[in-house]
């Protein structure tokens, strides 16, 4: 694991984490993990806030908690706060993303359901439903793949991209639970297999 950041940083910084998320909140098409691409690329490669390890951190503990997934996006600010040195930078960075990420797609994702279901029967709105479903499975695929980018090398990381495949394969063609699939990926991970 890599060891935390020092960051300084500024209001203008805090500013521009907050707009980031209001407008990744925009984007987020099929939920908050949808965006993880591009918070992978502002937080991590562009800005160096997080480092890859905290990063993917982030996602696979708030994917294995209890509770709403978008969890992820309040350890993300919380780990920017904490390399930016202090409890309360990091329940700032919390406070941040998760408004951010969540004021303008909760209120557009109401107004537009209320409309919808309003309108259900329109051929446009009928249309608007199948044609999103192709653009959600795209973001879900460039989620898989920069977590699936653990060194940042194909060659490195072939046996992910494997296991990957291997998953994907069985959840398509088998009726196996999802919880051994897991279950098998954490064996896998615990032998440092993958």
């Amino acid at each position: 694991m890599n060891a935390p950041l020092h960051l300084t940083l500024d209001w203008a910084d805090w500013l521009n984490l907050f707009g980031h998320y209001l407008m990744l909140s925009l984007m987020s098409i099929g939920g908050a993990i949808s965006t993880t691409a591009e918070m992978h690329r502002f937080l991590v490669e562009e800005h160096h806030w997080l480092t890859q390890s905290q990063f993917n951190d982030s996602i696979a503990i708030a994917q294995a908690a209890p509770g709403p997934n978008v969890l992820f996006v309040a350890l993300m600010g919380w780990n920017v706060g904490m390399n930016a040195g202090s409890y309360l930078a990091a329940l700032a960075g919390v406070a941040i993303t998760m408004t951010g990420i969540m004021v303008p797609s909760t209120t557009i994702t109401y107004l537009a359901a209320r409309w919808g279901h309003q309108n259900r029967e329109l051929l446009g709105v009928r249309a608007f439903k199948q044609g999103m479903a192709p653009v959600v499975v795209g973001l879900m695929v460039s989620v898989g793949i920069i977590l699936g980018s653990a060194h940042g090398d194909i060659a490195l990381d072939w046996s992910l991209w494997l296991l990957s495949v291997v998953a994907g394969l069985l959840i398509w063609r088998t009726k196996i639970h999802l919880l051994w699939l897991l279950a098998a990926g954490a064996v896998l991970g615990w032998f440092q297999l993958v």
